[in-house]
C-alpha cells in the first residue's frame, strides 16, 4: 500500500511536468521553468502554441494562471521573457484579470492575435505549488513535522529535501521566530502518506517557502520526514518608551505580542538585545515600574541563547497571566539608539573601526579619522573615551569595502552619525589605511556629560556596567584634579556644583569623594557607594579641565567658514582681528579638518560675537597644531571690541547651487577650494538627482536634463561618478571620485537638473547667507512668528538661505529661555509645542535641541539636524517670553565659570521716571529756596535782636513701606493725604539737642524744637508803637515761617519718596536693600551730608564740619572721601 501511495504521487507529478489543461480547443502550460509550477506562459489556440505579451502583467493575471494549472497561488508575475523567448504567434495581449477567473482567456484582452509584439515581452509566472504549510505533532505550535498542502491534500516533506536555511524561512513564515534545528522525524515504514517530491534550495532570507528555488526529485528513497524546531519567538520590540530603542521588552509568539518575563534578565542580555534590534548598545536597565507592565499577555522566556552568530531562542514558552510575573522580572532596557558602528578584530572596546551603509559593513578610511570622532564612537559603544587612535598595523586586517566617510565631530555628540558627515570627493584608501581606536573601557570608567567638550561637564562614573552620578557636599579642586587626570584632560581649572535645573535623575554611583589630589583614579579616593545612601542628599558635581579648550566656526551656515570662537575656562569667546592673516587662518582650518585657508576675514565679517574676547595679536607661523599654540597676548587681554571679531574661509567649505535656471533648475555647480565648478554626469542616476533636489530644498523629485539648455560652465569640473543611495539626505554623503579640477573629458558631460519643487527663498549667494545683509549676528537669524508681539510665536531660524522651523522633540523651558534671551525678550514664560502658533512652512532645520538654559545663543546648544522625516510642521516648536529685558549678563554655571558682565545701557521705565522726579525735585527746591530767602529778608527787616545761628534739624522719620504691589500709586496716595491733612504713616519726633555735639558759635540753652522758636530778649528802648509794628512784622513772619516750614516737610517727604523709589531696586555696597530698611535717619545741616550704613541696616546722613570730622558716631560705612578701613566703596548713587 505504501508503494501504491508513492506511485500515485509520482504519477501525479509526472503529469505536472508538462501541465496542460484542456478547456475545449484551448490549452495552457508552463515551460522552461525551474519547477513544474514556474515557467513561460504558453497558450494553445487553433492547434498552434503561442505566447502571451503584456507590459502590465501583474499578480492578478499570474494568479489565474497558477490556479488554472493547479499550482496554488501566484508568487511572482514576470515579464520580459524571464524564462527565455518563445516562438510562434502572440495569442494574448494586455490581459486584465481580476484574479478569480477560471481561465486566462476569460479575462478581458485585446482579442486572439489582436496585437503583435516581440517575444522579448513574453510573460512568465512562479507559482507556489502548494497552498499552505504547518508544523504538526510537536510540543508547541512552533515545532513538529513539516506538512505542505497541495490542492486539498496535505503532503509530508522528506528530511533530505530541506536544510537549516529552509527551516529559517519556514519559522519566519509561521511567525515562530528563528530556526533552532532540523531533525529526522518518523520513519516512513508502514505509513500511507503522500510525499512532497521537490527539494527546496533556500538562501534563508526569503519571506515565504514558495519563493525558494526547487528541483524535482525522481528518487524514491525517503526514509524519514522532516521535523522542524523553531524558537517560538517571532520577534522582539521595545514598548512604551520615549523612542523605539527604550522601553519594556515585548516578543511575538504565535502571532501575539506579550511582555517578556525573564527571570535571568541581565545587562549582557540587554546589550545583546539592543544590538539585535539595531539600537546600538545597552545603557541601563531601569528599575521599578519604568515603562509599565503592559495590557497583553506575559511570555516567559530567556534572551541568552546564540547559534551560528545569530540570536536563536530555543527556550520553552508558556503563557502567563498578568499577576504571574513579578515586577522585578519584567525585562526593560534603555539602548543608545546609535547603530551602525562597531569595533572588530580586537576586544569589546578596541579594534578596527567598522561602519554600516545599508546592510553592508565595511572598514573606515583613516584619512580623516581623529581623536574627536574616536571619542564619540567610544561613547556610543559605552566604552568610555578614546585613549589612542595610533595603533600601527594592529587590528587592520579584514575584508569588505573601505568606506571613505569623514566624520567631523565636536567630541560631545552621543552618536557618530550625529557628526557632520562628508564623503563626497574624499580620496580612496588601501586595505591597510583603516581607522582604529583603543577606548578606555567601561570598567570603573569616568565621563563628563552635558559640557562643551569631552573635558568639562557633570561627572559620571560607570560601576558594574551602569552609569551613575557623582554626588558630593564638599567637592573641591583636589577631587577635580583626579577626574581630569583619569580622563587625560590635563589639570583641573574649576570644580563646581551644578544648579538644580541641570542635576541628573539617574542612579548614584559615588558620593562624598575625598581625594588628596594625586590619585590616578577617582575610585582610589575615599568614597561612599550609592547603595548605602539615600539619593538626593548631596549635589551633582562638575569639573572644567585644562584640555577642554575647543574651537568652532559660527555664523557661516556650514562647516569650514565663519567667525572663529574659542571655548576656554567654560566660556565661549572670540578672537580679535589685530594682525589676523592667512598664517593664523591656516592653523584654524587645519585644526578643524577644513583643509587650508582661502581667506582670513576681519571686521566681524560673519557678524559680531558676544561675551569674552579671548585672544588678541595672534601671530602664527602657520605650522602650529592649534591656534592657542601661537604667540598672542595673555588670554582675555585685548584692546578690541566685537566689531573686530576674526573669521576664516577654508578650502573644504562646500556649497551647492543650480545656475542659469530658476533656482531649482539649472546647471549643477559645487563650491570647493574657493571656486565654483561644474559636476560631471557620468554614471549619475535619477536617485542622485533626487538627492540634489532634496539638498537644495527643491522638492522630493528631480530629473537629469539631456538637452544642455542651461549653458556651459567656464570654471573647473570638480567631480565625477557621484553615486547616492536612498539613505543619503545630502549630496555631501554620497560616494564619488576624488576632487579633480578636470574631472570631465568635455563640457558635454556637465550635469543639468530640473527639480519638481521650487525654493521658498533665494539660492545661496554669499557665504554668510544672512536674511537681509551680507553679515549678521545670531540674533538676526532667529525670529518668532505668529504671536501677539515680537516676543511670542513659532520659533524660526535662518539656514542655508531660507527660514525654517524647529521640531518640538525634547523642546523645553531651558531651550525657550535661550531663545527669549537671544531675542532680548527676557525669560521664557512657557515652551510650547505642537504648532501652538500655527504650522510653519519650508524646511524643519533642527530637532532634539538640548539647551541648559544658560547659553548666549541657540547655536551654542547641542542639537541634531533633521535628516529624515521624523517631524512635520504640526510639531513646530514655539515660545512665549516675558518681554522684560534683563540688564545683567546671564551666568554660565552656578558657582563656577563666571562670565564678564557686559554693559547693557537699555533705558527702562523706572529710570525714566526717576529722571522726571529729579527734575521736579530741582524745581521744588528752587521755589523753596526762594521762599526761604524772602522769609529771611523779612526777618532782617523786622530788626529783631536775633543773632543768626546755624539751625540744626535732627529728624527721625519713621515710615512704613508700602507693599510693592501698590508701587507709585501708594506713594501718590501719601502725597494726597499730606496735602489734605489726613494722617500718614510718617512721624517726625523731636530730640534734645544734647544728642548732637554743639556747633561752633551756637550756645543753645535747653532743647531745640523744630516746631516753635524761642523768642529773643526784648529791647527796652523800643516804643510801644515800634513794639506793635515789630509784633505785626513778627506775626507776618511767623505766618510765612509756618508756610515755608510746611514746604520743607513736603520737600523732605518728596526727597524721601524719590530716593526710596529710585534706589530700592539696587543693593547698596554695604550689603542691604533699601526696601528692607525699617528707618531712614536724616541730619540736616547747612554744610556737607554723607550717607552711612549702620549695623542695624539703617541708612544715616551725618554732618561733616570744616575740619572734616564726622559730627555723629558710630560709623560703619561712609561714603566720604576718607572711608573707614574695611568698608566697601561708596555706592555710585551717593553724593
Amino acid at each position: 500500500m505504501a508503494m501504491k501511495g508513492c506511485l500515485s504521487a509520482l504519477v501525479l507529478w509526472l503529469l505536472l511536468l508538462t501541465i496542460q489543461v484542456s478547456l475545449g480547443d484551448d490549452e495552457l502550460k508552463l515551460i522552461n521553468g525551474t519547477s513544474p509550477c514556474s515557467g513561460r506562459v504558453e497558450v494553445k489556440h487553433e492547434d498552434r502554441w503561442g505566447t502571451v505579451c503584456d507590459g502590465d502583467w501583474n499578480t492578478e493575471d499570474a494568479e489565474v494562471v497558477c490556479q488554472q494549472v493547479g499550482c496554488g497561488s501566484a508568487v511572482q508575475a514576470l515579464n520580459r521573457a524571464p524564462f527565455g523567448e518563445g516562438s510562434g504567434p502572440i495569442w494574448l495581449y494586455r490581459v486584465e484579470c481580476r484574479g478569480n477567473e477560471s481561465a486566462l482567456w476569460n479575462c478581458p484582452h485585446a482579442g486572439w492575435g489582436g496585437f503583435t509584439c516581440p517575444h522579448y515581452f513574453d510573460v512568465g509566472v512562479i507559482c507556489s505549488g502548494f497552498s499552505g504549510l504547518h508544523l504538526s505533532g510537536g510540543d508547541t505550535a512552533c515545532s513538529g513535522h513539516l506538512k505542505i498542502k497541495q490542492e486539498e491534500t496535505w503532503t509530508t516533506v522528506c528530511y533530505s529535501y530541506i536544510d537549516f536555511n529552509a527551516a529559517s524561512v519556514i519559522c519566519s513564515e509561521l511567525s515562530c521566530g528563528q530556526a533552532v534545528d532540523v531533525l529526522r522525524g518518523a520513519h516512513f515504514r508502514g505509513r500511507h502518506e503522500l510525499i512532497w517530491q521537490e527539494k527546496f534550495h533556500c538562501v534563508g532570507n526569503e519571506t515565504h517557502l514558495a519563493h525558494c528555488p526547487r528541483t524535482l526529485q525522481h528518487s524514491k528513497a525517503c526514509s524519514h520526514d522532516a521535523y522542524v524546531l523553531c524558537s517560538g519567538y517571532g520577534g522582539y520590540r521595545l514598548s512604551n518608551g520615549s523612542t523605539t530603542c527604550t522601553g519594556r521588552v515585548e516578543l511575538l509568539h504565535g502571532g501575539s505580542w506579550g511582555t517578556l518575563c525573564d527571570y535571568s534578565w541581565s545587562f549582557p542580555a540587554a546589550n545583546d538585545l539592543c544590538q539585535h534590534l539595531d539600537c546600538g548598545v545597552a545603557l541601563s536597565i531601569p528599575d521599578g515600574q519604568s515603562f509599565g507592565r503592559g495590557n497583553w499577555s506575559f511570555w516567559n522566556g530567556t534572551f541568552s541563547c546564540k547559534k551560528n552568530g545569530s540570536y536563536s531562542r530555543d527556550c520553552s514558552v508558556s503563557v502567563l497571566d498578568q499577576n504571574e510575573c513579578p515586577a522585578g522580572n519584567v525585562a526593560r532596557v534603555m539602548c543608545s539608539g546609535c547603530p551602525g558602528g562597531r569595533l572588530a578584530n580586537g576586544s569589546t572596546c578596541s579594534g578596527r573601526v567598522e561602519i554600516r551603509h545599508g546592510d553592508t559593513w565595511g572598514r573606515l578610511c583613516r584619512s580623516h579619522w581623529n581623536l574627536q570622532a574616536a571619542n564619540v564612537l567610544c561613547y556610543q559603544l559605552n566604552c568610555g573615551y578614546a585613549k589612542s587612535i595610533q595603533t600601527g598595523d594592529s587590528f587592520v586586517d579584514g575584508n569588505g569595502p573601505v568606506w571613505r566617510d569623514a566624520f567631523h565631530c565636536e567630541g560631545t555628540e552621543s552618536c557618530l552619525w550625529d557628526c557632520a558627515q562628508v564623503t563626497l570627493g574624499n580620496p580612496t584608501c588601501s586595505a591597510k589605511e583603516v581607522a582604529t581606536v583603543v577606548c578606555s573601557g567601561l570598567a570603573e570608567s569616568l565621563r563628563l556629560s552635558d559640557g562643551q567638550s569631552r573635558c568639562d561637564g557633570r561627572v559620571e562614573i560607570s560601576l558594574d556596567g551602569i552609569w551613575g552620578r557623582v554626588l558630593d557636599d564638599d567637592w573641591n579642586i583636589k577631587d577635580a584634579h583626579v577626574v581630569c587626570r583619569q580622563l587625560q584632560c590635563g589639570i583641573a581649572k574649576r570644580a563646581y556644583y551644578l544648579p538644580r535645573s541641570e542635576r541628573g535623575i539617574g542612579p548614584v554611583g559615588l558620593r562624598s569623594v575625598q581625594c588628596d589630589g594625586n590619585e590616578t583614579r577617582l575610585v582610589l579616593c575615599k568614597t561612599s557607594h550609592s547603595q548605602a545612601l539615600s539619593a538626593g542628599v548631596a549635589e551633582d558635581v562638575g569639573v572644567i579641565c585644562s584640555e577642554s579648550r575647543q574651537m568652532r566656526l559660527v555664523n557661516g551656515t556650514k562647516r569650514c567658514a565663519g567667525r572663529v570662537e574659542l571655548y576656554h575656562d567654560g566660556i565661549w569667546g572670540t578672537i580679535c582681528d589685530d594682525n589676523w592673516d592667512l598664517s593664523d587662518a591656516n592653523v584654524v582650518c587645519r585644526q578643524l579638518g577644513c583643509g587650508y585657508a582661502i581667506k582670513a576675514l576681519d571686521s566681524a565679517y560673519y557678524g559680531e560675537g558676544s561675551g569674552q574676547i579671548w585672544l588678541d595679536d595672534v601671530n602664527c607661523t602657520g605650522s602650529e597644531s592649534n591656534i592657542w599654540a601661537c604667540p598672542s597676548r595673555v588670554w582675555g587681554h585685548h584692546n578690541c571690541q566685537h566689531k573686530e571679531d576674526a573669521g576664516v574661509l577654508c578650502s573644504e567649505f562646500l556649497a551647492l547651487r543650480l545656475v542659469n535656471g530658476s533656482g531649482c533648475a539649472g546647471r549643477l555647480e559645487v563650491f570647493y577650494n574657493g571656486t565654483w565648478g561644474s559636476i560631471c554626469s557620468n554614471r549619475m542616476s535619477q536617485l542622485t538627482a533626487v538627492t540634489v533636489c532634496k539638498h537644495l530644498n527643491c522638492g522630493d523629485g528631480g530629473e537629469i536634463e539631456r538637452d544642455f539648455k542651461y549653458g556651459r560652465g567656464s570654471g573647473p569640473t570638480w567631480l565625477d561618478h557621484i553615486e547616492c543611495t536612498e539613505q543619503h539626505s545630502s549630496l555631501w554623503q554620497c560616494q564619488s571620485d576624488p576632487w579633480d579640477p578636470q574631472s570631465c573629458d568635455n563640457r558635454a558631460e556637465e550635469t543639468h537638473i530640473s527639480c519638481t519643487g521650487r525654493k521658498g527663498t533665494m539660492t545661496p549667494a554669499s557665504f554668510t547667507e544672512c536674511p537681509n545683509s551680507t553679515s549678521c549676528s545670531d540674533k538676526d537669524k532667529l525670529r518668532v512668528v505668529g504671536g501677539e508681539d515680537e516676543c511670542s510665536g513659532r520659533v524660526e531660524i535662518w539656514n542655508q538661505g531660507s527660514w525654517g522651523t524647529i521640531c518640538d522633540d525634547s523642546w523645553d523651558v531651558a531651550d525657550a529661555n535661550v531663545v527669549c534671551r537671544q531675542l532680548g525678550c527676557g525669560s521664557a514664560v512657557s515652551a510650547l509645542s505642537e504648532a501652538a502658533f500655527g504650522e510653519g512652512t519650508g524646511p524643519i532645520w533642527l530637532e532634539k535641541v538640548h539647551c541648559k538654559g544658560t547659553e548666549l545663543s541657540l547655536w551654542d546648544c547641542p542639537s541634531k539636524p533633521l535628516l529624515g522625516k521624523n517631524c512635520d510642521h504640526k510639531e513646530d516648536a514655539a515660545v512665549d517670553c516675558s518681554g522684560v529685558t534683563e540688564t545683567t549678563a546671564p551666568s554660565t554655571r552656578a558657582a563656577s565659570p563666571h562670565r564678564s558682565a557686559t554693559n547693557n545701557m537699555r533705558a527702562s521705565a523706572p529710570v525714566i521716571l526717576c529722571i522726571i522726579l529729579g527734575a521736579l525735585l530741582c524745581l521744588v527746591l528752587a521755589i523753596l529756596a526762594g521762599q526761604i530767602q524772602r522769609a529771611r529778608a523779612q526777618q532782617r527787616g523786622s530788626r529783631l535782636p536775633y543773632d543768626s545761628f546755624n539751625e540744626v534739624v535732627y529728624e527721625e522719620i519713621d515710615y512704613k513701606l508700602m507693599k510693592e504691589q501698590q508701587g507709585m500709586s501708594g506713594l501718590s496716595g501719601m502725597s494726597s493725604a499730606l496735602s489734605s491733612g489726613k494722617p500718614i504713616p510718617i512721624t517726625i519726633n523731636t530730640y534734645p539737642v544734647s544728642e548732637i555735639p554743639p556747633l561752633p558759635g551756637n550756645n543753645l540753652e535747653g532743647g531745640y524744637d523744630d516746631v516753635t522758636d524761642a523768642p529773643g530778649p526784648e529791647d527796652a528802648s523800643l516804643s510801644e508803637q515800634n513794639k506793635q509794628e515789630i509784633t505785626g512784622v513778627s506775626e507776618e513772619y511767623d505766618r510765612n515761617k509756618d508756610s515755608w516750614k510746611g514746604e520743607v516737610r513736603r520737600a523732605l517727604l518728596l526727597i524721601f519718596i524719590s530716593y526710596s523709589y529710585c534706589t530700592k531696586r539696587g543693593e547698596n555696597h554695604c550689603g542691604a536693600h533699601l526696601k528692607r530698611s525699617p528707618r531712614l535717619y536724616l541730619i540736616t545741616v547747612r554744610k556737607k551730608c554723607y550717607p552711612i550704613k549702620s549695623q542695624s541696616h539703617r541708612m544715616t546722613w551725618v554732618e561733616k564740619d570744616h575740619s572734616d570730622h564726622l559730627v555723629s558716631t558710630p560709623l560703619l560705612c561712609a561714603g566720604s572721601p576718607t572711608t573707614r578701613p574695611g568698608c566697601p566703596e561708596p555706592h555710585p548713587a551717593w553724593p
